[in-house]
């Protein structure tokens, strides 16, 4: 499994500077409805972090945050946020089991091919406690493309999403349409997806 694009990672290694410290919204509303999910305290794993103002806003609520990112030149411009380390981690090397209470995947796992896409919440899927609770959000779409930037994203509609998190055993999968923007510019259907890792026995 290669869930990674290199193309795409080539981009935010050149770029890391000027997108991790342009003007962006933290999206607070989202943000809020998570954590309210989750215990005071909660370990939470964010993956794609990229400049750090996620991370940064979780650690000020008083999680404990692990933050990652596929770009080592991300992952050094959120260092300079957060004044912590920030592990350099590709999708496909997610080997956690049980260690967190939340997932915090914000505009990243959109860059996963559609092949590996699966997989890849198979993965993220055993690194949550039982319980255990994923934001992430995508570009909606008919099919897989690149953007004018020679981003990679799986563009997926509403309905094929949740049959890929239905057939890795999600739980709880909740898939809303939103309208909004994105680093090109360019008007995006956002799906925001709220979705529980089952706990075991019930």
């Amino acid at each position: 499994m290669t869930a990674t694009d290199d193309s795409t990672i080539r981009f935010y290694r050149d770029n890391a500077a000027a997108y991790a410290n342009r003007d962006r919204n933290v999206p607070t509303a989202r943000l809020e409805n998570f954590l309210a999910r989750l215990r005071p305290g909660a370990s939470v794993l964010e993956l794609g972090c990229g400049g750090g103002q996620d991370s940064a806003y979780m650690i000020a609520r008083g999680l404990e945050v692990t933050s990652t990112d596929a770009s080592p030149e991300l992952a050094a411009e959120a260092e300079r946020l957060l004044n912590r380390k920030v592990a350099i981690v590709r999708f496909e090397e997610l080997s956690w089991h049980e260690a967190f209470d939340g997932i915090w995947a914000e505009a990243c796992l959109l860059h996963v091919p559609r092949a590996d896409l699966a997989q890849v919440l198979a993965r993220v899927l055993r690194a949550l406690k039982g319980g255990g609770l994923l934001q992430a959000s995508f570009k909606a779409g008919t099919g897989e493309g690149r953007d004018d930037l020679g981003r990679y994203y799986n563009y997926p509609s509403r309905e094929w999403l949740m049959q890929r998190f239905e057939e890795k055993g999600w739980a709880e999968v909740e898939i809303a349409q939103v309208d909004g923007g994105g680093y090109d510019g360019k008007p995006t259907l956002w799906l925001h997806v709220s979705a529980a890792k089952p706990v075991r026995g019930k």
